[in-house]
């Protein structure tokens, strides 16, 4: 059976920053569930044929009364794992927040959006009392917010950042996606060696030619110097994803090479890279 978590609270409060820190997680994450089909849903995603095992739902915020909590109770007699996050916050905050946005709030009319705030805050006090958790944001920017998900709700096996690798040729065309581009077209080419042609960068032959080249250590060197120092601040800062594409001509030979040893390297950093070898069969 799937792991189920709700997630609800004030809007403003950062449910969709939190859905999308789940997301990146590896949750399954239905965003603005109704209650009716919370219950519904509920029993898919616990179905023995499910591909996930971690499910979020965030509640809408029209479905903030008493078919929330009937909606939540029945949850729990059916999910033993079922978890509730109410987040929480200021008035204070919330009037800032919405003062820099400037979008309308969901309980918001002719009252002003203090008032706004205020009902939206007593209608959802009896969802708030069934919570397992109860989250304050009202100090936490959004990276404090990812720090605080993955602490709760990650596994030992989730990694704040994913890194790509990617090796590619210059004349099929740079990766348009890429955080950092480094070419490889300043050692010499195995193409131009008749043994080594016909294969590639994940060939022995042709690794160690690349490897035994006079500027290959010290530009490994200063390269895995550099990305021990940038990754971290990266995945510290609240990045998800960073993608590192590696060129050189045609794509099959320096550019795999190099793109292996990085890999390599990371691993041993702590990371669990995702490779593709873009143009190594052109």
């Amino acid at each position: 059976m799937s792991n189920v978590l709700v997630v609800t609270g004030l809007s403003g409060a950062g449910r969709s920053e939190f859905a999308k820190d789940l997301e990146d997680l590896g949750w399954f994450v239905i965003d603005r569930v109704p209650a009716d089909l919370i219950s519904k849903l509920a029993d898919l995603a616990g179905a023995p044929e499910t591909p996930w095992e971690r499910v979020a739902f965030t509640l809408r915020f029209d479905s903030y009364e008493g078919e929330t909590l009937t909606a939540l109770e029945d949850l729990r007699s059916k999910q033993e794992d079922l978890q509730v996050v109410f987040l929480d916050c200021s008035t204070e905050t919330l009037l800032q927040r919405y003062e820099d946005t400037r979008r309308p709030h969901p309980f918001g009319d002719e009252r002003g959006l203090e008032e706004a705030i205020s009902s939206e805050r007593r209608a959802l006090e009896p969802v708030r009392s069934e919570a397992n958790i109860i989250i304050d944001t009202s100090d936490l920017n959004v990276h404090d917010l990812r720090r605080k998900v993955e602490g709760l709700f990650g596994e030992v096996h989730d990694r704040p950042m994913r890194v790509l690798l990617t090796s590619f040729g210059f004349k099929h065309g740079t990766p348009r996606d890429a955080s950092m581009v480094f070419d490889c077209r300043f050692l010499p080419n195995p193409h131009w060696e008749e043994t080594l042609r016909p294969l590639t960068g994940l060939d022995h032959p042709v690794r160690e030619y690349v490897e035994n080249q006079s500027m290959t250590e010290p530009f490994l060197k200063q390269l895995k110097e550099m990305l021990d120092l940038l990754l971290p601040v990266y995945a510290a800062g609240g990045h998800s994803f960073f993608s590192l594409a590696f060129g050189c001509t045609g794509g099959r030979h320096r550019s795999v090479a190099i793109t292996e040893i990085i890999r390599e390297h990371l691993i041993q950093s702590g990371f669990d890279p995702l490779i593709t070898h873009r143009d190594i069969k052109q």
